[in-house]
């Protein structure tokens, strides 16, 4: 593997992280309505399990409301079902062929477990992001043992340096990315 396959392999997955991470934190609650909530609600529809994405569409009428409308009117009980067995902690309420779900606002205490399962997200992210600097950094010293790829020890330094370059930006967009998501599950 060359030095710039390895570089390449390691940011890609770093930003594999990165884009998980954005995955889970958006399905994370806040005090606001976001479609993001139910968007992986497992449906049983004519039994086959559908995310509810595929199923309907979910907007926001008001700050503190969702409004799902299943494609196919003859859903909605199964939808509702769903949401309810999902435990999210919302009511969904069938209105004609929508169905309405209010977002109550949390509790002091529910926003510190919220807390600490977007630290622990993070923390995991950071573990991936520096398994990947692990990993390249064994393909760089296998790279530079391997007489028959001509790596130089500056090379291979460098090479290192580049990757620990990489882990730092990484990890710092793991922080900001979890202190906003913190910040916006703390506040009323």
């Amino acid at each position: 593997m060359s030095i710039e396959e390895i570089l390449l392999e390691c940011e890609e997955h770093m930003e594999k992280t990165i884009n998980y991470l954005k995955g889970e934190l958006r399905g994370i609650r806040t005090g606001r309505a976001s479609p993001a909530m139910v968007e992986y609600v497992k449906v049983d529809y004519y039994g086959s399990t559908t995310d509810l994405r595929q199923l309907a569409q979910v907007t926001v009428p008001e700050p503190t409301q969702l409004m799902i409308k299943p494609y196919d009117a003859s859903a909605v009980k199964e939808v509702s079902k769903a949401i309810q067995e999902a435990g999210l902690g919302l009511n969904p309420q069938i209105d004609g062929k929508a169905i309405r779900l209010n977002v109550p606002p949390l509790s002091t205490d529910r926003r510190k477990q919220l807390a600490n399962s977007i630290k622990q997200m993070g923390e995991q992210s950071k573990v991936a992001i520096r398994n990947a600097r692990r990993d390249a950094n064994k393909h760089v010293d296998a790279a530079e043992k391997d007489k028959s790829q001509h790596i130089a020890e500056d090379v291979a330094k460098d090479t290192k340096d580049e990757i620990n370059d990489l882990t730092k930006k990484y990890e710092s967009t793991v922080v900001d990315m979890i202190d906003t998501k913190t910040k916006e599950v703390m506040e009323d």
